[in-house]
């Protein structure tokens, strides 16, 4: 058994630890949070121990220490649970200034433990296909990545204030599904931004909606459309076009229930919200994690993404400012 101390028992908290505790080989054995209210709640729920982080760092039972606290903790954690020689799993992103993520991937990469951070769309199973058949190469070369993710409607102002912004917030998961599906490193970043959906998010400075264009040295193009608002759902789709055809994933829909009539044919709407349409990618992340440390391997997903991620983001950000494509 795989034995974890979480930090941080909110939203995101919720559903790791639901997954840790229903896995065949992880126990759930400490949760730390500073709302000891809430550790509580979720530690009995599952059967868990409200901890401090400096036992459990100290304790030899604890195997893995996931972090799923606020961004502004990442880095700190990820530093004393990596010299505590824990292994780590630390919600994205490391932190919201890339220097700052740097030198805590640093020091996980000094003390020899395993860093996984969690980029958890590489795990959605339509995803996962499509990107396993692109190395297979049944389109041939890869031509054109689209992305397109739009949440359904913005999140409270205050979440927007420590966000980050929408590159680093929003946009930071496509960067690293466009990574990873390229299979090469983008040379180049073009953004144009917007606030169109909500005016107070404009207010402080930022943007609702871009669209970010990517190029590769080999002239591989990837297009990422961003939205703050999908009045019919989360919208999560990918298109991969190549010189033998083009693949593509679509929206996971409430059901597959149409209606065809005389007016026209209707089906159901996306699933409304991450929690909803990455359930399974979450189950999968944390079973990956699991197999590595079992099998002594490196994550498929670590600091170094995670770097390379906020570049991306900080490059889009530069662009959409300046108007200028921004070499990477």
């Amino acid at each position: 058994m795989v034995s974890f101390c979480q930090i941080g028992a909110g939203r995101i908290g919720q559903i790791h630890s639901g997954n840790i505790a229903r896995h065949p080989r992880a126990q759930l054995k400490t949760v730390v949070d500073v709302d000891t209210r809430a550790a509580t709640i979720l530690a009995e729920r599952h059967g868990a121990a409200v901890g401090k982080l400096e036992t459990a760092l100290a304790d030899p039972a604890i195997d893995v220490v996931l972090i799923a606290s606020s961004t502004d903790t990442h880095a700190d954690l990820v530093e004393r649970a990596a010299r505590a020689g824990k292994a780590i799993f630390c919600e994205k992103p490391l932190d919201l200034d890339r220097k700052r993520a740097e030198a805590c991937a640093e020091v996980a990469r000094k003390a020899g433990v395993p860093l996984m951070l969690g980029f958890n769309r590489r795990f959605d199973p339509n995803f996962a296909k499509l990107h396993k058949q692109l190395r297979e190469g049944r389109i041939g070369r890869l031509e054109t990545l689209i992305i397109t993710s739009r949440d359904p409607a913005p999140p409270p102002l205050d979440y927007v204030k420590v966000s980050g912004g929408l590159f680093r917030d929003m946009t930071i998961h496509d960067f690293d599904m466009a990574r990873w599906l390229l299979g090469e490193e983008p040379t180049e970043v073009f953004a144009a931004a917007s606030a169109l959906v909500d005016s107070g998010i404009g207010g402080i400075g930022d943007f609702d909606t871009a669209v970010v264009t990517l190029k590769t040295a080999a002239g591989t193009l990837c297009q990422i459309s961003n939205s703050r608002r999908a009045t019919y759902g989360y919208d999560q789709r990918i298109e991969a076009l190549g010189a033998l055809g083009m693949l593509r994933a679509g929206n996971v829909l409430e059901s597959t229930l149409e209606f065809a009539g005389g007016t026209g044919v209707v089906g159901e709407k996306p699933l409304h919200f991450f929690l909803e349409r990455y359930a399974a990618a979450y189950r999968h992340e944390l079973d990956h994690f699991i197999d590595a440390l079992e099998n002594k391997r490196a994550p498929m997903v670590g600091g170094e993404d995670g770097v390379r991620a906020l570049k991306l983001a900080e490059a889009a950000l530069e662009s959409a400012r300046t108007g200028k494509a921004v070499a990477v």
